[in-house]
């Protein structure tokens, strides 16, 4: 069993963190959507929610029709700033549903960073509101082409193409980065820390988001920070560095 991936018109947009010379957008699904694809999949009467320790915990159960039987999934939510009853029911009832794998495709999203130029930034706060133009998903269901539309002034603020990218790469033979060999000064394992601490802030923490990284910065040669070569590390870092400048980010 497994369910469609989102369209664009099901994914929504939020500001995650906002600096003076750009933000982060984070992608989200709404309740209404998992009902949406829970009926459509398998009908109105095919599946249930319950909620147990103060809606804190959702559990969403569908009908095995081969077994005869619900078989359920479950998960626990957490209060939202405004009508936290009703947010923390709404939270958990979505986790439930990610467990059951509907929008998990979400946490492949890219880093999605917008340049004050491309939104209006006053005071560390905006009111632009963002969407989805346009989403696509490779053979692995990861998202491969995302671009991200400001919906006030119309224009695409971001685009992702990785499948354009993988595309190319398959035409044109890979050629790793050109192996740098440290000075003999240098502590490896210091270039190795910062590195680790850059690629972090760049992919807010998320594994999948990493291995999208080092596998760029690595020319598909390695997918884990762990698996770099000291030889390499120094000419990685600093591509690292560049993208880190580049979204301003600052220590």
């Amino acid at each position: 069993m497994s369910f469609r991936t989102l369209t664009a018109e099901e994914i929504e947009c939020r500001i995650g963190m906002i600096k003076d010379n750009g933000l982060t957008l984070l992608l989200y699904k709404n309740a209404r959507v998992d009902m949406d694809i829970l009926d459509e999949t398998f009908g109105i009467f095919g599946w249930k929610r319950e909620h147990s320790r103060d809606n804190a915990n959702c559990t969403v159960s569908v009908f095995d029709a081969d077994k005869k039987e619900w078989v359920s999934k479950e998960d626990t939510g957490t209060e939202s700033n405004t009508e936290a009853e009703k947010g923390l029911a709404s939270d958990s009832f979505k986790r439930a549903c990610v467990n059951w794998g509907i929008g998990r495709e979400l946490y492949t999203a890219p880093f999605i960073w917008v340049s004050s130029d491309h939104c209006t930034i006053q005071n560390r706060k905006c009111f632009d509101k963002f969407s989805v133009a346009e989403i696509g998903y490779d053979d692995k269901r990861r998202i491969c082409d995302l671009s991200i539309r400001n919906d006030k002034t119309r224009k695409i603020v971001f685009e992702y193409h990785a499948g354009k990218m993988a595309k190319q790469k398959a035409q044109t033979p890979p050629q790793p980065p050109k192996a740098e060999q440290p000075p003999q000064d240098v502590d490896v394992n210091a270039l190795r820390n910062r590195l680790n601490k850059i690629t972090f802030a760049l992919a807010q923490g998320k594994q999948e988001n990493i291995a999208t990284a080092v596998s760029i910065w690595t020319k598909e040669m390695f997918v884990r920070l762990e698996d770099i070569p000291d030889n390499m590390v120094a000419s990685v870092l600093a591509i690292a560095e560049r993208a880190y400048r580049k979204r301003g980010f600052t220590d």
